[in-house]
Order: C-alpha cells, then structure tokens, then sequence
C-alpha cells in the first residue's frame, strides 16, 4: 500500500448541507470512532450508519482501516453525509488507486444542495401568505 511512506495517516474532509466532517483512516480493525465516541454511541440509525461505512464497504477495507471523525453543524443525516464524502476522499489519499470506484459510485461528488433563504415579504424562502380577494 502506498501508505508506507506517510505518518501511517490519511485525511478527508467531507461537507453535506451545513455539516463538516474531518476523517483521518489509519490501519487498524474496523473501528469507527465519532467525535471521541463510537459509531455505536453516536448514530442511532441502522441506515446512517450504512451511509457511513458504504464507502469501506465498496473498497473491501472495512476490516483493515480505522477512522476517526470530528463532524461538526448539521443534523443526523447532514452529518452522515459529511463523514461518507470524508471518508471517501481519505480513502483517495490512502490509496488512489481506488478512485475510480469511488467517483463511480459517486462518493466523491461534494453534493451542492443548500437551504434556500428566507426572502422579505414572504414567511419561508418560497411560501407565500395566504391570498385574499377582499
């Protein structure tokens, strides 16, 4: 692996809606560490949790490869978001060669969305006041 000749230490940062999550892999037995708890402890979902390991998971490296995570803003599934594009460009920094299964699964894509904003004169970003004849 090419990661001999680096601290034994890849990173990744991962954004989904207001969330930011800092990955760093290093090899290890599977474990998942969240903000200094574990996977367990901090996400209460079966399906964020899958969200989460899915890139491991695609690269067969569930079993090598231990993370730790700093994720900060966002909710539940901002902040699952944030950690799979994290966790997947950490894995691009441990090894490149498993880009493009990534990028085909579309792992490494930053997704764009954001919460549109409240405009004046209005009480949300598109509703409108309810509309009277007289």
């Amino acid at each position: 692996m090419p990661m001999t000749d680096k601290l034994q230490q890849s990173y990744g940062t991962g954004r989904r809606k207001t969330a930011t999550a800092r990955v760093y892999l290093r090899p290890g037995n599977g474990q998942i560490h969240i903000n200094t708890r574990s996977i367990d402890e901090y996400v209460r979902s079966n399906v964020q949790k899958m969200v989460i390991r899915h890139p491991l998971v695609l690269t067969e490296m569930v079993d090598k490869i231990d993370a730790v995570v700093r994720v900060r803003g966002g909710g539940p599934n901002g902040q699952a978001g944030a950690m799979r594009h994290g966790i997947a460009r950490a894995l691009v920094d441990y090894n490149p060669e498993l880009r493009p299964k990534l990028k085909a699964a579309g792992f490494l894509t930053r997704d764009p969305r954001e919460v549109e904003r409240k405009k004046y004169g209005r009480p949300g970003a598109r509703k409108r006041f309810q509309f009277s004849k007289r």
